[in-house]
């Protein structure tokens, strides 16, 4: 009889990364250009192909929604940049104020990484936890290591403060590239550029934890040769016993 085909943890991970890969070359990147081109070609304005272009990634939000039953902190930004550069193109009637609608989020987000340094857990602390699960076994330790360990806490706020100083940088990139590309050119850009900067970011992070671990280790290591020194240094600097004297005496 055959038995039904079980799926390994690691299976599941890989397709869940295709999935959220495919999501992201679907509704972030190729369709918003895709549409843009496609409508503009067709006649409209660039405001108004800039405005429904916005439809893909708004989709895709209400997509992750539904998977999940909830509204993560990214998917509320990226809804309400959408809903301001939306109003203020159609407002204005400028490409320019709609394309600005991806600074939006990127500074929020940039300013509340830099705020939560004054909080009791910086943001970056809090996304590594909530991604691992507060009640999981990693989740735990990861609590008590933030509760017992200074370099543990030190080394969340150095990274937090290093996402937020980049995000900072690709708003303003952002800006600059709006208003100094044709509209086409700074959609694709402003499309790509969060993926190219938060995959910077991510390999930072785990090259800086890396290097903080072996630093860690390759520092108690010494302390343990150190300490296993001690006794042995004490007992070659012990004094000779004097001419004449036995261990009898």
């Amino acid at each position: 009889m055959l038995q039904p085909e079980t799926k390994t943890p690691a299976a599941t991970r890989d397709r869940s990364r295709l999935k959220s890969l495919a999501m992201i070359a679907v509704f972030d990147i190729g369709g918003p250009l895709v549409a843009y081109n496609w409508l503009r070609s067709a006649g409209l304005s660039e405001v108004m192909a800039l405005v429904l272009s916005g439809i893909f990634p708004a989709f895709g939000v209400c997509i992750n929604f539904a998977r999940h039953r909830r509204l993560d902190a990214i998917g509320a930004l990226v809804l309400a940049g959408i809903a301001v550069g939306t109003a203020l193109g159609l407002l204005s009637g400028n490409p320019r104020l709609v394309l600005l609608e991806g600074s939006v989020p990127t500074a929020v987000f940039a300013a509340l990484c830099l705020a939560s340094l004054w909080s009791s857990r910086p943001l970056i602390y809090r996304f590594a936890l909530e991604f691992m699960g507060a009640d999981s076994p990693q989740g735990r330790e990861f609590e008590w290591l933030w509760q017992e360990y200074d370099g543990f806490r030190h080394m969340f706020r150095v990274m937090t403060v290093v996402w937020g100083v980049a995000y900072v940088a690709e708003a303003g990139a952002r800006v600059v590239i709006v208003e100094s590309m044709p509209a086409g050119t700074a959609l694709a850009v402003s499309k790509v550029m969060p993926y190219v900067v938060a995959s910077v970011l991510v390999a930072y992070t785990i090259a800086y934890g890396r290097w903080l671990r072996r630093r860690g280790e390759r520092l108690a290591a010494q302390a343990a040769q150190a300490e296993q020194a001690g006794p042995a240094r004490e007992g070659a600097d012990a004094p000779d016993p004097p001419p004449g004297s036995s261990s009898a005496d």
